[in-house]
């Protein structure tokens, strides 16, 4: 009692904390005015084209542009440099922007605008959050003394102008131009930023960590839109077809964009949601460019786990004609990608029959054996997943620009298709070493038992099983969206924000042939790095394979969207601002799941010619044969295409969110006792209906069926927010933040259904819980950042949160019968008393999370010679956060799902006018996937690092040959059951993908 007291008492004060901050923020009314600000200059934009050179000549064409005089002495400007500035600006901002690196600060007094010698500038003052339409995308990078930088370098530098520039902590990436993101894959990029891991299916990045907290936990919003997808990964342990809130960076394209933005402050401006941060995605928009401009990329794609040269190409053109700008961009890449290595179904109890227990067995083994207290692997399985993929990427974007109105309309396309050739073999057959009892042919006639858990062993009749499955699938996103800007005076300005998405996954083939060879010697040893298996027959020999059953499935999900804003902001006077906001969102995920399971092995496997069988087609630890997909389904006549009564029981649920949301916000830029204070205080109110229709249980006359429930919740509550910049020295800035946030549960946890998966002697049930409590977290964080006259930077952050409601998960295992399923749901070889795997999301008792980072970036232009062009940008984290997992009635305290205690980025990068080159490493410790199942406490991926390089040559000044290393040593992904126990459950390898092209602009 006395701890739950100090909990209660802890969080209070942390709450407390948030309203006191926010309030003193807003209350400040003591301030000097800024130097800079003095006399002001011109409030209104305008668009800039000041190319890179000599900062003089760029001074003149500024001062012609705006009508501002400039006053500087020729000393100060001799031999100086600026990498000028592009795009739409303030006059301030714009000066800003060209005087980075100079060592000249601005003195402006009466519309005249002096330079004098001194430390570098400060940030251009923006107390407006809503300047989407107002801030170009492109690059804008600030230039060293003498040195006109370019390429990745000054990419580093303009990602660290936005990071100085924000009120809250935020990093950015940015390329410098359509098809010039750094790395091949929008995840791939992200892993660079300190406190992000990524995790990794079909050879690349898929979806992200922030922080420590999973992917449903962070917000992906793409041109001012939250995005969702939809998609699949051909692997059934790491959960086969998503339908999650987590946004899969494999669906885009990354040549579509040109900056991506993590923002990891909350402020009431910003959507609720997303309690680990925001990730904002931004396409090229014709005012990113100074006039007309035309890319176009060609490269070739390699994997070494498969053979041929695959192609990536990309496209745009842009213009603008006065206020107007359109731009339109097409991108098309293939690739082929292998995965392949051992797996195994999981690790249960298993209890052997003394009848199934060979004489070469001691008494001791055996009584464990019998026992049923020792974990077996379930169908070991050495496996293959062959993907060929298809991405097709299309945009487009008008922008008008007037004087105090601005429109940006963007269009987004975006297509994932997926064709995929897998194959496995398994100890899964009639007798098979799954589930238990053992009870069949099965004899083992050795065992090494270590712990708890069966390591190796050796059997005597067990029935092998070769599965070979091809899928087709595909994904289409569909984007509209209006960013609109309206300077009503000069004091009173209005945004708003329109749009509609669509993401539709199909997967209208899922067939798969099962062959069976029957009453063979079979071996396992999972105490080496790689697990192996020993087989006692011929696996190449068709004459031991007949079929043993015939599956098809199809899937189909649609997430919709749709999202209005509208925000005010009153400037009070030139150092603060008040706005306010309304938005309305509606979003709905639907699908459905057909399925048609039919056995030919009754009363024996059904003979096929031989003609039908192959041996495999793809890599692999080991090769056997298989049945040829197309050939059996036409020789058998089993039906492929499904309809509505295959449907599979509890997956045609649908989970619907209405959502009206109000914050109040207070914007301030001023100075207090000589330094510079950026910050914001506000509230967030918002309300959320959620309709939940499915079916559950019910049972009348001892007979249980499924019926059809409409589940109907409302949620609601009260965010408030607070962030400050304080420039300590013009070199040292501090920055705090306070802040509450919600996160809406995962939608398979809110469906109000229950699914279920069958496999031999036994399964898995999952439920859903429409009322389920959002996640709520009050956060604190706060760090530091040193800037060094803009040839990089050192960062040291840390945060906090408390989440005073947090989903985990019920596991328990037990007979099918207590399941209250119907029992005609069940497969061959199933019963009432079927052991099954049952979990239930349940509202927890919180949870909480804490983290440090540290980043550092800096050229090491102060070298000597060629060595000046090197330069490195590393960054490390822990995080340390816990729940509670419920398996079997106990309770288990684990880490957070996700979460990498310790992770680590460097980039060591060389980059000249003429070419550059640089190598990465990302490492990230072992991180949970799941609370645990059939007993284990806790399943997720060991430790992994990666390492990747890129190269570029600029041939001329407008095409470069680039080349890049992805993977380069071959990282295995291994998964494992039990935090204590560590049983590998997979270990397999994606191949090295090599890449190598050609990229033109004009």
């Amino acid at each position: 009692m006395d701890g739950l007291r100090r909990q209660i008492m802890r969080c209070n004060k942390v709450r407390l904390a948030v309203f006191s901050f926010a309030t003193a923020l807003a209350t400040v009314t003591v301030r000097t005015p800024a130097l800079a600000e003095q006399g002001g200059l011109p409030d209104r934009q305008q668009v800039f084209s000041i190319p890179p050179g000599d900062l003089r000549t760029a001074l003149s064409q500024f001062s012609r542009m705006t009508g501002i005089q400039v006053i500087v002495s020729p000393d100060s400007v001799a031999g100086r440099h600026t990498n000028g500035v592009t795009g739409t600006y303030r006059a301030r901002e714009a000066l800003m922007l060209m005087l980075g690196g100079t060592q000249l600060t601005p003195s402006i007094n009466g519309g005249i605008v002096a330079l004098r010698t001194g430390p570098d500038v400060l940030p251009a003052r923006d107390t407006d959050r809503h300047a989407a339409l107002d801030r170009p995308n492109g690059i804008t990078a600030n230039a060293g003394e003498n040195i006109v930088v370019s390429g990745y370098r000054a990419s580093l530098r303009a990602a660290q102008d936005y990071k100085r520039n924000a009120v809250g902590m935020e990093d950015d990436i940015l390329a410098q131009d359509i098809a010039s993101f750094p790395d091949l894959n929008l995840a791939e990029s992200l892993q660079r930023i300190p406190g992000i891991t990524i995790n990794r299916d079909s050879g690349e990045g898929r979806q992200i960590t922030l922080r420590g907290l999973g992917p449903d936990f962070t917000r992906t919003q793409l041109n001012g839109m939250e995005v969702l997808s939809n998609t699949a990964s051909g692997m059934d342990n790491r959960g086969g077809v998503s339908r999650t809130r987590a946004f899969d960076f494999s669906l885009f394209a990354s040549e579509l964009f040109n900056r991506v933005s993590v923002q990891k402050s909350y402020a009431a401006d910003q959507d609720e949601g997303g309690i680990a941060g925001t990730v904002q995605l931004y396409t090229a928009k014709p005012f990113d460019y100074p006039g007309s401009k035309f890319v176009v990329s060609a490269q070739g794609q390699n994997n070494t786990n498969t053979s041929g040269v695959t192609p990536r190409v990309v496209a745009m053109a842009s213009d603008r004609w006065g206020d107007f700008g359109a731009l339109a961009s097409i991108a098309y890449s293939e690739i082929h990608s292998n995965e392949y290595g051992y797996r195994n179904w999981g690790w249960n109890k298993v209890q052997y029959k003394p009848g199934n227990i060979g004489p070469d067995i001691s008494p001791e083994t055996a009584a464990l054996l019998e026992g049923g207290t020792i974990y077996a692997p379930q169908a070991e399985s050495p496996s293959t997943w062959w993907t060929d993929r298809k991405r097709l990427g299309a945009t487009a974007a008008l922008q008008y620009h007037h004087d105090r109105f601005k429109a940006d309309i963007d269009l987004l396309y975006g297509r994932l298709s997926d064709h995929r050739d897998d194959y496995a073999i398994a100890a899964a057959g009639s007798n098979a070493l799954t589930g238990t009892p053992i009870g069949g042919t099965q004899v083992i006639q050795s065992a090494t038992i270590v712990g708890n858990t069966l390591e190796a062993a050796n059997y005597t009749g067990v029935d092998q099983r070769s599965e070979h499955h091809i899928i087709d699938n595909h994904t289409d996103f569909y984007q509209a969206v209006g960013n609109f800007s309206w300077q009503a005076t000069n004091h009173l300005k209005f945004t708003a924000l329109g749009g509609y998405e669509e993401s539709d996954f199909r997967q209208p083939v899922f067939d798969k042939v099962f062959m069976e060879a029957k009453n063979h010697a079979f071996g396992f040893n999972n105490l080496s790095v790689e697990p192996y298996n020993i087989y006692g027959f011929d696996l190449k020999n068709p004459d031991a394979w007949q079929l043993q059953r015939l599956d098809t499935q199809e899937n189909s999900i649609t997430s919709r969207y749709a999202n209005g804003k509208l925000n005010g902001i009153y400037k009070l006077d030139q150092h603060s601002s008040f706005e306010v906001g309304g938005e309305y969102k509606d979003f709905t995920n639907g699908g459905y799941q057909y399925n048609n399971k039919v056995f030919h092995n009754i009363p024996t496997d059904t003979i096929i010619p031989d003609n039908l069988k192959e041996t495999i087609r793809r890599s692999s630890q080991i090769d056997y044969i298989v049945g040829k997909v197309n050939g059996v389904f036409d020789y058998i006549g089993d039906p492929r295409n499904l309809n509505a009564k295959y449907l599979m029981a509890g997956t045609d649920y649908q989970v619907e969110e209405k959502t009206w949301a109000t914050y109040a916000q207070y914007d301030l830029d001023t100075e207090v006792f000589g330094m510079r204070l950026r910050a914001n205080a506000g509230v967030r109110y918002y309300n959320t209906d959620l309709i939940s229709t499915g079916h559950v249980v019910t049972t009348t006359n001892g007979v249980s069926q499924l019926t059809p429930i409409v589940a109907t919740v409302s949620r609601h509550s009260v965010l408030p927010a607070a962030n400050m910049a304080l420039s300590v020295t013009r070199s040292l800035l501090f920055r705090a933040s306070v802040n509450q946030n919600v996160n809406r549960p995962a939608l398979a946890d809110l469906a109000a259904a229950g699914t279920l998966t069958t496999r031999p002697n036994g399964g898995t049930v999952t439920f859903g819980n429409p009322y389920l409590k959002p996640y709520k977290a009050t956060s604190v964080e706060g760090g530091f950042e040193y800037y060094m006259q803009n040839k990089g930077f050192a960062s040291f952050s840390f945060f906090y949160k408390d989440m005073q409601s947090f989903t985990t998960t019920q596991n328990v295992q037990i007979p099918y019968s207590q399941t209250g399923l119907p029992m005609s749901l069940l497969v061959q070889g199933e019963d009432a008393n079927t052991i099954f795997d049952v979990s239930k999301p349940v509202n927890g008792p919180g949870a909480d999370i804490k983290g440090v980072e540290i980043a550092f970036q800096h050229d090491f232009d102060f070298l000597p010679g060629f060595l000046r062009h090197f330069g490195i940008n590393m960054n490390g984290t822990w995080f340390d956060g816990h729940q509670v997992a419920i398996i079997n009635g106990v309770n288990h305290r684990i880490p957070l799902l996700n979460l990498s205690k310790w992770a680590a980025n460097a980039t060591l990068y060389y980059d000249t006018d003429k070419w550059g080159a640089r190598i990465s490493t990302a490492y990230r410790s072992r991180y949970l996937t799941s609370t645990g199942s059939n007993g284990n406490v806790g399943d997720g991926i060991r430790a992994t690092n990666n390492v990747d390089a890129q190269a570029h040559y600029n041939v001329t000044p407008h095409v470069r040959a680039v080349i890049s290393a992805i993977n380069i040593t071959n990282q295995p992904i291994e998964q494992f059951a039990d935090l204590t126990a560590n049983r590998t459950e997979a270990y397999t390898t994606n191949g090295r993908n090599f890449t190598f092209g050609v990229t033109a602009d004009f």
